[in-house]
């Protein structure tokens, strides 16, 4: 029997092969702080993309998988001309993408725009005890909003839509609310997956990715807190990344 992971390292593998030149696009990978992972100096704050260190290369992108896809793709096509930003804030939800989605996307004008939100909508609703259903029609209504906005100054864009995630670990796994968190999660999951389809875009089931790596009933050495994955956990991320969305980046 064929393992996801196994899959994963030959797709690797083949778009490090194919990898040529390109005219030098633009990658940006937005989100919260699953993306961020401390760039540009931030120390794990949740300090705006104007107060961070924009020219310091020793922690320009960060040590979330994002940066291990950069890194990957950079350090094999050195002649790429290729441009990758990190704009992950910890704490984001898609409101806050909303607020700084002109300074933080459109201003870079990226050819592939790659988005993972979702953790803290749910993180926010299930803090604020409000007794009404989480409202996944306005989300998806707001998601798409983005994607249009973006769509609308560069209708040749790409994106890349990763599905958020919970595993039951640490702090999180071990509260009595963690059935109805994953539950929430595995909605937004579906309508993230719901939009990529309509939009012709990248879909990146992490959701599916990490439910297959904790199936070992160990879901700690992935993600040791419930939302943030370990070391060994983003590098999972950026193989499945590299593997799906990869081949958007020597496209003509």
């Amino acid at each position: 029997m064929i393992s996801l992971r196994t899959t994963i390292l030959s797709g690797l593998m083949a778009v490090s092969l194919s990898a040529g030149s390109n005219d030098g696009k633009c990658v940006l990978f937005i989100g919260d702080s699953i993306t961020d992972g401390g760039w540009g100096r931030s120390g794990g704050s949740m300090a705006p993309s104007s107060q961070r260190n924009l020219s310091d290369q020793n922690h320009l992108y960060g040590h979330s998988y994002m940066m291990l896809c950069a890194a990957r793709y950079e350090c094999d096509n050195p002649h790429s001309g290729l441009k990758s930003y990190n704009r992950g804030i910890s704490g984001n939800t898609l409101a806050d993408l909303k607020t700084r989605w002109e300074e933080d996307a459109i201003a870079l004008q990226p050819d592939i725009v790659s988005i993972l939100i979702g953790t803290n909508d749910i993180d926010a609703y299930l803090r604020s005890g409000i007794e009404t259903d989480f409202d996944f029609m306005a989300w998806e209504n707001d998601y798409r909003s983005l994607l249009d906005r973006t769509l609308r100054l560069n209708p040749d864009v790409r994106f890349v839509l990763g599905a958020p995630f919970v595993a039951k670990a640490g702090k999180i796994g071990n509260a009595d609310n963690y059935a109805m968190r994953a539950e929430l999660i595995e909605k937004c999951s579906q309508v993230v997956e719901k939009i990529s389809r309509d939009y012709n875009a990248v879909f990146l089931p992490y959701d599916e990715m990490f439910a297959h790596l904790t199936a070992d009933g160990n879901p700690s050495y992935w993600i040791w807190d419930g939302i943030h994955p370990t070391p060994a956990g983003h590098q999972s991320m950026a193989d499945l990344w590299l593997q799906k969305a990869g081949p958007l980046l020597t496209e003509e």
